[in-house]
């Protein structure tokens, strides 16, 4: 059994049905809609984002169909983010398939993104879950900041650590974040609850990012080398801000140099990627990615053991050993 699986197997059935509730609610009566949400459901990930609303639902009692519309909220809500941000990305693909935009254009992509998020909006509304409803609009807002704070930081190479952890919190963990406070909201937990699980998606959300950052320095399985797609991407990311700040002036000149001018340069990028790896920032960056999974575990420690538990427990550790 692999890992997903056993992670999944709590919640086996309830994927199923979540699978099925998603696709109605993606429903339209205009056709060309209708092929494209057939298209988007086809090539689905792996569901991370659900499987939290449904194992932290687990951790107090049977999961309700509450559970169910907020698993069904964020994913939507996700989706459209997706979407919108491959037209921001100017991506063409997106988990190895022709994104939205590539094949049907910039103006549908971006109605097919509105529609996703009215469509989770209008779920929350016609059910009455205000509760679910205040966090992901909170965590849309977050998003969208967070995205324009990069897009600026970018411009100007200014980042410090600080700015980094706020920008990836607000882009990244926030989702994960609202996965978990959905999850304890369906089920009548207290405020102190929500928070509580709260937090704990904000750290895996963290370790989550730091742990795709370490990938651009990494061999990817695919092509045998390191990305150093955020490098060309001009993203300022953990390794690299370590390094920014622990060479000397001059080392640092060039680097910004680099990444404002020569991004696109291939022998440049990699001599990049081996300065951050001598100067040990993908060693820092681990460190602080495995930091925020110990925070993440204590949290969840509080917890009654039970096998929602240790589900998000391995869930816990996949999200900073997976491969890709």
């Amino acid at each position: 059994m692999s890992i997903v699986s056993k992670i999944k197997y709590p919640i086996k059935d309830e994927m199923k049905l979540f699978e099925k509730k998603f696709k109605q609610s993606l429903q339209s009566k205009v056709p060309l809609l209708d092929r494209i949400m057939h298209y988007i459901i086809k090539r689905k990930g792996k569901q991370m984002r659900p499987m939290f609303v449904f194992l932290t639902s687990q951790l107090f009692g049977e999961v309700n169909d509450k559970s169910y519309r907020a698993a069904s909220l964020i994913e939507l809500l996700h989706t459209a983010t997706l979407v919108h941000d491959d037209v921001v990305d100017e991506a063409n693909l997106r988990r190895g398939f022709f994104s939205v935009n590539a094949l049907w254009k910039n103006k549908i992509a971006v109605l097919v993104g509105d529609f996703l998020l009215s469509k989770g909006l209008l779920l929350s509304v016609e059910n009455e879950d205000y509760d679910l409803l205040k966090i992901v609009s909170s965590a849309v807002k977050d998003m969208s900041e967070g995205e324009l704070l990069q897009i600026e930081k970018a411009r100007k190479l200014d980042i410090e650590e600080s700015v980094y952890f706020d920008i990836i919190r607000k882009k990244t963990a926030v989702l994960i974040s609202s996965c978990c406070a959905c999850g304890a909201s369906s089920m009548k937990q207290s405020e102190e609850m929500i928070k509580k699980l709260y937090l704990f998606g904000e750290k895996v959300g963290i370790a989550f990012q730091i742990k795709d950052d370490l990938f651009d320095y990494t061999q990817s399985s695919f092509i045998g080398k390191p990305t150093g797609i955020d490098i060309r991407e001009q993203k300022m990311t953990l390794p690299l801000i370590y390094t920014l700040n622990n060479v000397d002036k001059k080392t640092k000149n060039g680097i910004i140099n680099t990444v404002k001018n020569d991004h696109k340069n291939v022998k440049k990028v990699s001599d990049l990627i081996e300065l951050v790896k001598n100067t040990g920032g993908l060693k820092y960056a681990s460190e602080i990615m495995k930091n925020y999974q110990k925070e993440a575990l204590t949290i969840l420690s509080e917890f009654p053991d039970s096998n929602a538990k240790n589900s998000l427990e391995l869930l816990v550790d996949y999200v900073i050993n997976r491969k890709k």
